[in-house]
């Protein structure tokens, strides 16, 4: 069972957090804190019928983020189990492109300029993310035995 206390222990004994992990969350809460101000000041919302802010809406995303962070910390035992820190830095890297691209929607949908840069880094890395072929799975499973 997943108490508080093994989640720690997971995080701490096993170089569980990592520096895009950090990134990860950092930027989770950036586009959470963005998407209620997207709602709650400008209505203008993808996630409600009418734009404005709404609890259900913020409960789900809440809820998106915290299934991530839970399928991350499943790659990671993958990874404990195969030995390696490929699959759990994969998914950071993929859910962490994600997060840019809803962060810079935000701040579009806010009448601010998007920044070019970080969605064009946003969209490399989950191009690169999501190129990951069964080869490559393979070879990182011939190092390991």
């Amino acid at each position: 069972m997943l108490t508080p206390t093994a989640i720690s222990n997971i995080i701490t004994r096993q170089k569980f957090w990592t520096m895009s992990l950090k990134a990860l969350i950092i930027c989770m809460m950036i586009d959470y804190i963005t998407g209620i101000i997207v709602a709650g000041v400008f209505k203008k919302s993808k996630k409600s019928e009418n734009g404005k802010l709404e609890s259900r809406a913020g409960f789900k995303g809440l809820c998106r983020k915290g299934t991530i962070l839970l399928v991350i910390l499943v790659g990671a035992q993958l990874d404990n189990v195969i030995g390696s820190g490929f699959i759990k830095n994969v998914v950071t890297v993929c859910y962490l492109s994600n997060e840019i691209i809803s962060i810079s929607e935000n701040i579009s949908l806010m009448g601010l300029d998007t920044v070019p840069i970080i969605e064009h880094v946003a969209k490399i890395l989950k191009k690169n993310s999501n190129q990951i072929t069964n080869e490559d799975v393979k070879k990182e499973e011939d190092k390991n035995e």
